[in-house]
């Protein structure tokens, strides 16, 4: 039996169908890992909290709009988010920042109000500010694509890869509709997980690409809403656009395959299950570092320490969180020390010392000059 070339071609489309058994390990897992990073959060503090909250939040963003080969200003998506969330708000927002984080705050907590195609045109406005539309592509703002036909593309623009083609646009609006549908009908449906519902989700947004521009960012907005649905308290702390990201090469090969398979998307829902556990998984290992922070502070805070010795402590305590910016995962040797504590050369050999004597840091394998010095986290 030769299949139609495009999924949405089936006769029986929309109505996807799925293998339990290959699904079951990876949803008991998913369920798990997000148990234990509400758990986790739990314990950390009001303000580690609120920072966890931003950082989550900005890096959906920036990957998000990664993806689509978009590179924002950081700094501007954070200050709009900070203020947003109470927080300190350092550097300029942008029309585009702040689009972006109202965006954002209402998928991830606007989570009871119902998926509507007016909440769609307003979030396709929030990514396209006014004064900030680019001259030379021109798109319909607020409103469906026009007719020509949809194709989603990557590579040169003279030697384009068509991923997949989207439905024509005669039928859109009907198709738009069964799908925010069908969204609220299974908001707390007790036959389908909420992971899975998500998964689906994603997938048949897509498919559909109802914008001229920025159907891939609008998808992960609901791929988001549909997350907070399920839990709120974890979305706030994982960043599945991140995850995605990691594996753009990934997603846009299983999407295409999936596009040109049959109405049973398990090899979607397995990939979409995998990336989600690796955020989820991602997420816990940024809170153990939160938590292992907190109780070296506890341990080692009421010992003598100089600001210059504290600033570097921290550095290292953050580990990942400042790889990205030149951090120190791998500890840091006394020209290091000396460049962040801006201290002098004997300085930093002495403060050095003085941390391995309060048990504050290890000296790793190695001598001279490539001597490297970790945080110690061995408890007594």
């Amino acid at each position: 039996m030769t299949l139609p070339f495009w999924i949405w071609l089936h006769a029986d489309w929309p109505t996807f169908t799925w293998q339990e058994e290959p699904l079951a390990p990876l949803l008991r897992a998913c369920a798990l890992a997000q148990g234990r990073l509400v758990g986790m959060a739990g314990v950390v503090s009001n303000t580690d909290q609120a920072r966890n909250t931003l950082d989550a939040l900005l890096q959906n963003i920036i990957t998000s709009s990664a993806i689509e080969g978009e590179q924002l200003n950081v700094e501007s998506v954070r200050s709009s988010l900070a203020r947003r969330l109470g927080l300190d708000a350092e550097g300029r927002a942008s029309p585009r920042s702040e689009g972006l984080a109202e965006l954002m705050l209402d998928a991830t907590r606007e989570q009871a109000a119902p998926l509507t195609q007016e909440r769609l045109l307003r979030w396709h406005h929030l990514l396209f500010p006014a004064d900030e539309q680019r001259l030379s592509a021109p798109v319909r703002v607020g409103s469906l694509r026009g007719e020509e036909p949809m194709q989603v593309v990557s590579g040169r623009l003279d030697r384009p890869k068509v991923h997949f083609e989207a439905p024509p646009r005669q039928g859109l609006d009907e198709q738009l509709s069964a799908f925010l549908d069908w969204f609220a009908a299974t908001r707390n449906a007790p036959n389908l997980d909420p992971f899975l519902r998500a998964g689906i989700a994603h997938f048949w947004f897509v498919t559909l690409h109802p914008f001229d521009d920025g159907n891939g960012r609008l998808t992960r907005a609901i791929t988001d809403l549909a997350l907070a649905q399920g839990e709120p308290q974890a979305i706030r702390f994982y960043a599945m656009s991140a995850s995605i990201l990691e594996d753009r090469k990934g997603y846009y090969e299983i999407l295409e395959a999936s596009q040109k398979g049959s109405l049973d998307i398990t090899p979607w829902l397995t990939w979409f299950l995998q990336t989600l556990l690796r955020s989820l998984e991602q997420a816990k290992a940024r809170i153990d570092r939160v938590l292992g922070k907190a109780r070296f502070w506890q341990e080692h805070g009421q010992q003598a320490l100089s600001a210059e010795q504290i600033k570097v402590l921290n550095r290292l305590l953050d580990g990942d969180l400042f790889n990205e910016r030149g951090g120190f995962a791998d500890g840091i040797n006394a020209g290091q020390y000396q460049a962040v504590a801006k201290v002098s050369k004997a300085t930093a050999t002495r403060h050095l010392s003085d941390l391995i004597e309060k048990g504050c840091l290890v000296r790793l394998p190695g001598g001279g000059r490539s001597t490297r010095y970790q945080i110690n986290l061995c408890h007594r």
